[in-house]
């Protein structure tokens, strides 16, 4: 059987495409597969702020229309991209078992965020980033960064930065962790809703390829995941709003912790829960409840 894969065109998201390219394979050798890079919005305005130019779905909406338009069978995305409402007629095939969830500070002199004096500039293009670096370290400057990868690790030099901020999957996927200066506690600067997995994306009708995606289909990360993006979605959120959610599952159960903020970063709500895994989506709304309910929605007002 043949089956077309789409994704961006960047090192990571190739390397991902791949990743799971090959982790079909290993369940099922007799697959035919065939990557096809597209084009998206996010890559062609990479010098503009991710919240300017309209959040997580400039790097899917293309990818999506083609799964749409049937160009392709399944399309590989980093869940944090996806926004937390998905077109009619595509779902959430598979998600591989996630990857290392939390941030990392790639410095000069390999200092940690502590140790960075006032005025320091660190680099990132996430609000969610900013306001948390800023609530706890309001002396520092926060400055906008754009690009895959490896060009904002050259920027960390060529625009004069004394450190920037980045995932840590996705600078284990690209061979970068010899860079990393820290990896900041998930619990203290919380990810992005689905940070470090990677999702496939398929036609809801498609029960052929659905049935192949059951093989690669993490559970353990369905539950964490689907928690995280319930509690985004009850924000109505993507990338234009400075939030987070981690959920992990430990001892038969699913704890979580999620935050919203103002940009500044001055006015910042934090909440946790735990409960059973399988009420993941409801714990995950309800923990945006509580946030909202505790002054959050003020804080929606002003946002939006």
């Amino acid at each position: 059987m043949k089956l077309r894969i789409g994704t961006r065109g960047s090192k990571l998201a190739l390397w991902q495409a791949n990743f799971i390219k090959s982790e079909l394979i290993n369940h099922l050798p007799d697959l035919d597969i065939n990557i096809s890079i597209i084009k998206t919005t996010g890559d062609k305005l990479l010098d503009s702020p991710l919240s300017e130019i309209g959040g997580k779905g400039v790097f899917v909406k293309e990818i999506e229309q083609s799964l749409l338009n049937n160009d392709i069978d399944i399309a590989v995305h980093s869940l944090k991209d996806l926004p937390s409402e998905l077109p009619d007629g595509l779902i959430l095939g598979a998600m591989s078992k996630r990857h290392h969830p939390a941030d990392a500070i790639i410095s000069k002199n390999n200092v940690q965020l502590i140790e960075l004096k006032p005025g320091s500039k660190v680099g990132t293009g996430s609000l969610r980033r900013k306001a948390q670096i800023l609530n706890i370290y309001p002396e520092l400057e926060i400055v906008p960064l754009r690009g895959n990868v490896d060009t904002r690790i050259k920027k960390l030099n060529s625009e004069n930065l004394d450190a920037i901020v980045l995932a840590v999957a996705g600078l284990h996927r690209m061979g970068f962790d010899n860079e990393i200066s820290e990896i900041l506690d998930p619990y203290t600067i919380i990810p992005a809703p689905g940070q470090g997995v990677i999702a496939v994306e398929s036609r809801k009708n498609d029960k052929v390829t659905n049935e192949i995606l059951n093989n690669i289909n993490h559970l353990e990360t369905l539950s964490e995941a689907v928690l995280e993006r319930s509690f985004l979605r009850k924000l109505g959120g993507d990338c234009n709003i400075p939030a987070g959610c981690f959920a992990k599952i430990s001892e038969k159960e699913i704890n979580a912790v999620g935050f919203i903020s103002d940009k500044s970063g001055k006015n910042l709500i934090r909440g946790e829960i735990r409960g059973e895994i399988n009420e993941a989506e409801k714990l995950g709304t309800s923990l945006a409840s509580n946030i909202i309910n505790e002054g959050g929605s003020d804080i929606l007002k002003d946002l939006y």
